[in-house]
């Protein structure tokens, strides 16, 4: 059994390496005197001080989110990987799942679903960041982020409103807070049959990898049944490990323990991550469907990255592409053409300029798009109409904003677009189309 076992925790001559070997359950005490009786005097219960942390930022899961660039209406999916050769990221076990996963990626709509990935540190470790990077081109193109797997990976959770993993920690932390996860890969030749992680992966849903991906995810939160082991094991005082650690280290050091309260560090708030969207997006719009609140001219938005095939659903079709794209050819092919960048960025100057030279280069292009914030963009008509669009921070994600005007027309007012299931007001405002 992994870090219970002899060779783990005896020296040469059989003497216990550790003089306190610190457990976050009575589960593992009893485990670690099955397993290794000559250490079981050792076991110290110190709670889980990572899982501490994670439950002391739950009141900021709104904040995670929106550094993670979730949107309203949108849910955020975090797919993960221990560190072994049927985990997810190895083989997968009898299956190769992981790539039959990301193929499955893009059949999910771009606004009811954010896609983060946290991969084990020795993943990075073991392959490279530029081997994980490239092996991950295509799903980070399509929106994809990779969480930082030592500075993030817990706020991630915390943002989560699904899991798909595998046997690793990150999948049962998850568990323990209540989040639904379904499992891509089991490890059944890595488990211990009695381990508390074996009883989770044998309760918990499993992944069909040839079967559709969207409507798995939305059964297991519809259903949102978690195991109750993990949040019953993992630990015996949750929120205490910081003072039972300190007590513990100070008993050894033979000092007088201070007097105020045992901290530990909070989460940092995450840098601002956005999906980046550079493959070619297909889009499907459908106007003057009724609002929630009973007002007609709602233009309906469902876009897909990277999508293999023509979305099924009725509407119209157009081609957005980015101005980043891999695949140069296909701004020739676009209706929309996208690019992001502040309106100041003296890099890349008034998007007014952009946006002209874009429709007069591409003369197939009826929309060119500067997105210049989390809620705004400056749009060019092929018509020569030049416009602003306003919304919410945490609102509509401009570009689909810009893919509704395109369906609507090119004409101040609010326009209403519902996109993941929820409708948000934009504003559309007459700019100067010289700048």
């Amino acid at each position: 059994m992994f870090g219970l076992s002899p060779e783990w925790l005896l020296d040469g001559d059989g003497k216990p390496i550790a003089d306190a070997l610190v457990l976050s359950h009575p589960g593992q005490v009893e485990r670690l005197a099955a397993a290794c009786p000559e250490a079981a005097h050792t076991a110290v219960l110190g709670g889980d001080p990572c899982f501490d942390r994670i439950l002391a930022a739950l009141p900021r899961r709104d904040a995670f989110r929106q550094a993670f660039g979730v949107r309203r209406g949108q849910r955020l999916l975090v797919l993960n990987s221990t560190w072994n050769p049927t985990s997810l990221f190895g083989d997968g076990g009898p299956d190769d799942v992981l790539p039959l996963l990301l193929s499955r990626l893009p059949e999910l709509p771009l606004d009811e679903y954010r896609v983060a990935v946290v991969l084990h540190p020795n993943v990075w470790h073991g392959h490279g960041p530029g081997q994980v990077r490239l092996w991950l081109d295509g799903a980070r193109r399509a929106g994809v982020t990779l969480v930082d797997p030592v500075a993030d990976w817990r706020q991630a959770l915390v943002a989560a409103d699904a899991v798909v993993g595998d046997f690793g920690s990150v999948s049962y932390y998850a568990a323990a807070l209540g989040t639904p996860v379904l499992l891509a890969a089991t490890g059944p030749s890595v488990l211990d049959d009695g381990s508390q992680v074996a009883a989770f992966v044998r309760a918990a849903p499993k992944l069909d990898p040839y079967a559709a991906l969207g409507p798995q995810l939305a059964e297991l939160i519809a259903e949102g049944e978690v195991p109750p082991g993990p949040a019953e094991l993992t630990t015996s005082c949750p929120g205490g490990s910081a003072g039972l650690l300190r007590s513990l280290c100070y008993r050894f050091l033979g000092l007088p323990e201070p007097a105020g309260p045992a901290l530990l560090d909070p989460l940092p708030l995450p840098a601002h991550q956005p999906p980046a969207v550079t493959a070619p997006v297909r889009v499907l719009t459908r106007a003057g469907t009724g609002g929630a609140d009973g007002t007609d001219g709602v233009v309906e938005v469902r876009r897909y990255a990277a999508a293999r095939y023509e979305p099924e659903g009725a509407g119209d079709a157009h081609l957005v592409v980015h101005e980043d794209t891999l695949d140069p050819g296909r701004l020739a092919l676009a209706d929309v053409i996208v690019r992001h960048g502040g309106a100041d960025d003296p890099r890349l100057g008034p998007p007014s300029a952009w946006t002209e030279r874009t429709l007069a280069r591409h003369r197939s292009c009826t929309l060119a798009v500067q997105v210049t914030g989390p809620g705004s963009c400056t749009v060019r008509h092929r018509s020569g109409a030049v416009l602003e669009l306003a919304g919410a921070f945490d609102g509509i994600d401009p570009a689909a904003a810009a893919s509704a005007l395109l369906a609507a027309g090119p004409a101040p007012g609010v326009l209403t677009v519902r996109s993941g299931g929820t409708d948000h007001r934009v504003t559309v405002t007459q700019a100067d189309p010289a700048g």
